[in-house]
């Protein structure tokens, strides 16, 4: 088994680690495939009900192992089937109904602002940056970049990040809404995980269903999204889960 992206799932909880600090987490094939095969797993397993994303080492994910890219004899179309496969496990970390928590240290450069921005909310370390430096080796956004960046901060933003060499301080992320939260470095990991907790400790569900209506919102119609929001209301209506709630809200009320 890979130990490119490390796993494990304890009381509804999903963790996954990048793996691998050398390459400052970069992503090479064995990775790439392991982040799909666990985006498979987390969506498919009913005992993970959220996720907590992080990464070992100073950095957070430089993007793509261009080094491995360059000395592995692969061409575009190497290059081209390796993104898919990355863009498959995003896709389906984006649709799953479980939230997902991201707790983000030093560099998130190039591909991995796309890793980054696949968790709903991020939080970041006072040391963390943010920068593209696609163009620098004459490559383009791949990793959602192109999709989930402009989502996060809008278009011009995101063009300032992509066509320039502007790099964002975390503080700097936070005020354009690329991150959720920035806290001391010795605080990240606990932080999140007590976001994951509170969601564990809640209507877990509701918490869920309500990432992927925002997830699935984009790009498609109003009334296609109304209509979700009604269909997803009423299956919440009926859990055992909104009763108790529903219930004790009137029992409160009624006080």
């Amino acid at each position: 088994m890979s130990d490119t992206i490390l796993f494990e799932v304890s009381d509804g909880l999903a963790h996954l680690t990048l793996n691998r600090p050398e390459r400052l987490n970069a992503i090479d094939g064995e990775a790439a495939h392991r982040w799909r095969d666990l985006a498979i797993q987390v969506a498919e397993r009913d005992d993970i009900r959220a996720v907590l994303f992080d990464a070992a080492g100073s950095a957070f994910c430089a993007g793509g192992d261009v080094a491995a890219m360059a000395t592995t004899g692969g061409d575009g179309s190497v290059v081209a089937g390796l993104a898919d496969v990355i863009h498959e496990g995003h896709r389906i970390f984006s649709e799953t109904p479980k939230p997902i928590v991201g707790a983000v240290h030093g560099a998130v450069a190039g591909g991995g602002l796309g890793f980054m921005l696949v968790a709903d909310y991020v939080v970041a370390s006072e040391a963390a940056f943010f920068v593209s430096k696609y163009a620098d080796i004459g490559l383009t956004p791949d990793c959602g970049v192109s999709t989930l960046l402009p989502q996060a901060i809008g278009v011009r933003r995101a063009l300032q990040l992509l066509l320039t060499d502007r790099s964002l301080t975390a503080v700097e992320g936070l005020e354009w809404g690329l991150v959720a939260e920035v806290v001391p470095a010795d605080d990240l990991r606990d932080r999140a995980r007590h976001i994951a907790e509170h969601w564990l400790a809640g209507a877990t569900g509701a918490y869920g269903q309500a990432k992927r209506l925002v997830r699935a919102g984009v790009g498609r119609s109003y009334q296609d999204g109304l209509d979700d929001e009604a269909r997803t209301i009423g299956a919440a209506f009926e859990t055992p889960d909104a009763r108790a709630r529903v219930a004790a809200f009137l029992a409160r009320s009624a006080r």
